[in-house]
């Protein structure tokens, strides 16, 4: 799938995606949350007389700060910052006296938020969930409660044209006093993180962004194998295998090298890439294999020149949009056919 540089450009996303740089904040917190992770699961559990009991509980909670509190259910319900901002200048259209009503174990009951209409943003600094907010234990706000009750109930709300994000993943106030199914969500979404935020690189972007993209494919083709950099018998002087940013391995044992590549600021990576490109391609294709490039960034795209070269002796090349990740694994799919 041979792509020209103004397809590419057309498609891309030029600067980190929200999610990446999310993920790169949550890193340092993600510790933390996880050895709080009992804690908010017991608080919850707890609070299962009525939908707002939680308040009470957390009130009385040595170990779990309101701030941090939100963070759990932010990183769990994947609601970061910048959505909440634009919740923030969507939500008095869809709740009529910023008040929402919402059904929770069979009964209807309903939450006016007291920020929805204040001037202040409910960004990660304001709500101090941020690595330098969470520094600090604060008290429940009106702030913090109006945030929690949304991504706890949101999903519930008995109301129409409530935004996508809300309805899909502000449901956890569902699994308050189930045990079971609070306690295998929790962990399960903490494994999940863990995997793309951990190791020693965890805090660089460039390594984040080649993470999200093996666990993007892994969802997709769940039998596949991403777990190597090398693949055999592809050597660069007859002893040393030759790494790739991430290797796909296909059921039947066909294998597809992928390069990534993101850069919003201009450096010299993209030319070594492309220097590369040709070589690459040729012994890969002489083994049976194909090679995939993952092309992004403000920066690469002022470097055309290396970009023909890469979509030239590239097998497929997209952005990084989910879209784009979507046309690589279909084409990874064409390997076994």
């Amino acid at each position: 799938m041979t792509r020209k540089i103004e397809d590419l450009e057309v498609n891309a996303v030029k600067f980190w995606p929200e999610r990446i740089a999310e993920m790169e904040r949550n890193s340092s917190i993600i510790p933390t949350l996880i050895e709080t992770q009992d804690k908010f699961i017991s608080l919850l559990n707890i609070a299962d007389a009525e939908p707002f009991a939680w308040k009470s509980v957390l009130a009385n909670s040595k170990k779990l700060s309101a701030n941090l509190f939100l963070k759990h259910l932010m990183v769990l319900s994947d609601i970061g910052g910048e959505k909440l901002m634009r919740f923030k200048t969507e939500l008095p259209k869809v709740f009529k006296n910023n008040t929402i009503e919402f059904s929770w174990n069979g009964k209807n009951y309903s939450y006016k938020f007291q920020t929805l209409s204040g001037k202040k943003t409910w960004n990660n600094t304001h709500l101090k969930v941020d690595g330098v907010g969470l520094s600090k234990s604060e008290k429940l706000t009106p702030v913090i409660e109006d945030i929690s009750n949304l991504i706890l109930f949101g999903g519930a709300a008995i109301t129409d044209n409530i935004p996508n994000d809300i309805e899909e993943k502000c449901n956890i106030g569902t699994l308050i006093g189930h045990k079971k199914e609070l306690d295998a969500f929790v962990r399960q979404r903490y494994i999940w993180v863990s995997r793309i935020t951990g190791g020693a690189t965890a805090n660089s972007l460039g390594n984040l962004a080649q993470q999200y993209v093996v666990f993007f494919l892994e969802e997709r083709l769940p039998k596949w194998d991403f777990s190597k950099k090398q693949i055999d018998k592809i050597s660069q002087n007859k002893r040393t295998l030759l790494s790739y940013d991430i290797v796909a391995k296909s059921p039947k044992g066909n294998y597809c090298a992928i390069e990534v590549s993101f850069q919003v600021t201009t450096n010299s990576t993209i030319e070594r890439k492309a220097g590369q490109a040709q070589a690459r391609q040729q012994q890969l294709k002489k083994a049976g294999h194909k090679i995939a490039y993952i092309i992004d960034g403000a920066g690469n795209f002022e470097r055309s020149s290396a970009l023909k070269t890469i979509c030239q002796f590239s097998d497929c090349t997209v952005t990084f949009k989910d879209s784009e990740l979507e046309k690589l694994s279909k084409f990874l799919m064409t390997l076994d056919k």
